[in-house]
């Protein structure tokens, strides 16, 4: 569909053909190893389409799709309403006749209103929330790590859009490695973790998260080594520091992992001005190479191709940073050919390597963990590292 943000997840697939009424054939420019995991994600959700057809980029704002629940509305940045479909093969498995989504961006009348029993399950609870949750005693407390990342994309070639050529930004951030070495080195990742998240959340240096069996348990992250940044900005031919803006969402929680990270980065001499943003504001600047950093995560897909190749390749639909390398692109590449769990892992490390090391357009800092509350009647939900909040199956006991 024009417009589509999962356009490039299919790319490999050239034509869909139906061979028999229980029977698709896929026909594939190239061999696609993730194409399994893909279907079984977003870009592989069925929908009509009719109302394809009818809506066309329009089509989000009405959704037909197949499912338990059927949409009903959705009013901007306040609810989504689905309601039990009677077209679903297994309706014994949806037990409530309604759901309402609420949109509550407040962390605070998000935990006031599960308190009160006017919303039965609460997504994205605040590591702090939780502890206290589960020392109260009315309420389930399910967290799993999550597929995806949160990291630091620092931009680099993306001056004047990412769907335009790269260009020189001029700053020492975007053109010097040492300068970004420098910044990661004055991270510590696992005390970010305690000091903003209560350690509820899992630190990380890559884009592949543990709960991945491509996981490379051999990686070591990098230290915090505060004396090697201020070298290394010395060597880069700023002694006495260097000042860059961090554009973080504008919500409670990233405000305090932006005042983390500043804190950290100023005594190995950055001055960090945070500049805080509404969610998708910040992505469109991402897009047209407005912002020079942007912490930012990844909610993950199943296969690790997913969390690394659309960023890391040249023309990759997400590289907002719009870094090249020929050679990483031949790993990420390669990877996606073969089948062998093993051999793709190995290459999987080497594009780490070179992603981690010299190019470092994005820092990757921690996995969030899914922290989801109910109260205890409510039977049957399993967290899952998608994130997604799945009542199929769900009933009060």
């Amino acid at each position: 569909m024009k417009g589509s943000n999962r356009r490039s997840e299919l790319d490999p697939v050239t034509a869909v053909e139906v061979v028999d009424p229980l029977t698709i054939r896929l026909r594939l420019k190239s061999a696609f190893s993730p194409l399994v995991a893909t279907l079984a994600d977003r870009s592989g959700m069925p929908v009509s389409p009719a109302a394809v057809n009818k809506l066309g980029e329009k089509f989000a704002t009405a959704p037909v799709c197949v499912g338990p629940w059927s949409f009903v509305e959705r009013v901007p940045q306040d609810r989504i309403v689905l309601e039990k479909s009677p077209h679903y093969f297994d309706p014994g498995q949806a037990h409530f006749d309604r759901i309402v989504f609420r949109i509550i961006p407040d962390d605070n009348v998000r935990l006031a209103n599960l308190r009160s029993g006017d919303i039965d399950v609460m997504h994205l609870v605040a590591p702090t929330d939780s502890l206290n949750l589960k020392k109260e005693g009315r309420f389930e407390v399910a967290s799993v790590t999550g597929l995806g990342y949160t990291g630091i994309t620092i931009n680099q070639r993306n001056k004047t859009g990412k769907t335009q050529p790269p260009g020189d930004l001029g700053t020492p951030l975007a053109n010097d490695p040492r300068v970004r070495e420098a910044f990661d080195l004055s991270l510590d990742r696992e005390a970010i973790n305690q000091v903003a998240w209560d350690g509820q959340y899992t630190p990380g240096c890559t884009p592949i998260a543990p709960v991945s069996p491509f996981y490379d348990k051999s990686r070591k992250c990098p230290g915090r080594d505060v004396a090697k940044a201020k070298q290394l900005l010395a060597a880069a031919g700023l002694p006495n520091g260097y000042a860059f803006e961090l554009t973080i969402v504008n919500d409670p929680q990233q405000r305090r992992f932006g005042e983390v990270i500043q804190g950290m980065a100023r005594e190995a001499g950055f001055n960090i001005t945070l500049r805080p943003s509404e969610f998708a504001s910040a992505l469109t600047d991402d897009d047209n190479g407005k912002l020079q950093a942007f912490a930012i995560g990844w909610s993950g897909r199943v296969d690790p191709d997913g969390n690394i190749h659309q960023f890391q390749t040249c023309g990759g639909s997400l590289n907002t940073t719009l870094v090249c390398d020929e050679s990483i692109d031949a790993l990420l590449n390669r990877a996606r050919e073969i089948s062998d769990q093993a051999q793709r892992a190995k290459l999987y490390r080497e594009a780490i390597d070179k992603i981690t090391g010299g190019r470092r357009n994005v820092l990757y800092i921690y996995h969030l963990n899914y922290i989801v509350a109910f109260p205890k009647n409510l039977k049957g939900y399993h967290a899952v590292p998608d994130g997604l909040i799945r009542i199929k199956g769900v009933s009060w006991n």
